[in-house]
């Protein structure tokens, strides 16, 4: 027989191999899928993984795309990770990078066609502001009348949706637009579009903004008491709650810093890449970012190398797209794969498996 035995503390190894092993294993059950869909497994994974990097043909152009799709994904998981260290589950970071991009877009736009060096500041400001504020809303309800977190960060997301489609459509439309949805295109105003800062690189002020987060959030997590209280809080609540830490303080912090670096990744996305507000701006980097936060075991140097990763498999998976017929939707299975078989293998960072013999009659 075999049986899941508990270990006495986690496992060291299966902590940092896990990751691996779910990326080895979700290789393996994509390339089923692929071949379900009649494309050639180890073609398929090997458009996705290695042509990006590694393809002279593709490369030129794929290589500046990968910092260019992964800072969005640190930024959010970064924020995302804090809360999820504390027990606090914020589902919502979509909605909140929606509202960044508003705000920052909006607060730029009142000033068009002005030319100042402090109109991008007070943009990125703007855009930190309205993430924060977004995420304040499931802090307050949880910390005032007990409200869950998840349900109402996510719902938020479809109502930032619909602020999304109306202020397109009406406040932020662009008037010499010929009545088409859409801003006017910030990268082509000097004082609000965040171009790349090395030529052929992809590295804007977004990606920056990535690295430094990581940074600060390692000295956090392993140098100040405010990283010690959100482990704290996750690891042991009433431990936390004994020791003099506010369950309250720490929830307000968690979201609020999450929906401030969504709301940053936000703004930094639509005065660069994507250059406007338009109804279908969002492209679901805050869920996507959830599985960056679990695939980097919430670590920020795990984050910063899982969110690569993950821009890896959007790249790749356009290209896979373009150059195999495959459907876009099988590129999003295969990203979700990827969270199933990490949650599938991290079974074996608690459990081990024992094999016995069943009694006889």
């Amino acid at each position: 027989m075999i049986a899941l035995e508990r270990r006495r503390q986690p496992s060291r190894v299966w902590t940092w191999a896990a990751p691996l092993a779910a990326v080895v294993l979700t290789m393996i059950l994509g390339g089923a899928m692929f071949a379900a869909l009649g494309v050639a497994p180890l073609e398929a994974i090997r458009t996705i993984f290695w042509d990006p990097l590694f393809n002279p043909q593709f490369a030129s152009y794929s290589r500046p795309q990968l910092l260019v799709k992964a800072g969005p994904l640190i930024l959010i998981a970064i924020g995302l990770s804090l809360g999820f260290r504390a027990g606090i589950w914020n589902i919502g970071a979509e909605g909140q990078y929606i509202m960044g991009a508003i705000c920052g877009a909006g607060a730029g736009l009142a000033f068009y066609p002005a030319s100042s060096v402090l109109i991008f500041p007070m943009m990125v400001l703007a855009g930190a502001l309205g993430g924060w504020a977004w995420a304040m809303i499931p802090a307050i309800l949880k910390t005032r009348f007990g409200t869950n977190e998840i349900l109402v960060s996510l719902m938020l997301v479809y109502v930032a949706e619909s602020i999304l489609a109306s202020v397109s459509s009406g406040l932020l439309r662009n008037p010499d637009g010929m009545g088409f949805p859409g801003s006017r295109n910030l990268r082509e105003w000097g004082s609000a579009a965040n171009n790349e800062l090395i030529a052929d690189t992809g590295m804007h002020w977004g990606v920056v903004a990535a690295f430094v987060a990581v940074i600060l959030t390692y000295v956090l997590l392993t140098r100040h008491i405010q990283g010690f209280n959100i482990r704290l809080s996750g690891e042991a609540p009433r431990a936390a709650r004994f020791s003099g830490v506010s369950p309250a303080r720490v929830v307000i912090f968690c979201l609020g810093t999450a929906g401030a670096l969504a709301g940053l990744a936000g703004f930094f996305e639509v005065s660069g890449p994507a250059g406007q507000i338009s109804i279908d701006f969002n492209s679901g980097y805050g869920f996507t970012a959830i599985i960056v936060a679990f695939l980097g075991r919430l670590h920020p140097v795990g984050i910063l190398l899982a969110g690569l990763l993950m821009a890896l498999t959007y790249i790749g998976g356009e290209l896979a797209q373009l150059m195999l017929g495959v459907p876009g939707a099988s590129i999003q299975l295969f990203q979700g794969m990827l969270l199933f078989c990490l949650l599938g293998v991290d079974v074996f960072t608690n459990y081990r498996l024992r094999l016995s013999r069943g009694e006889t009659a």
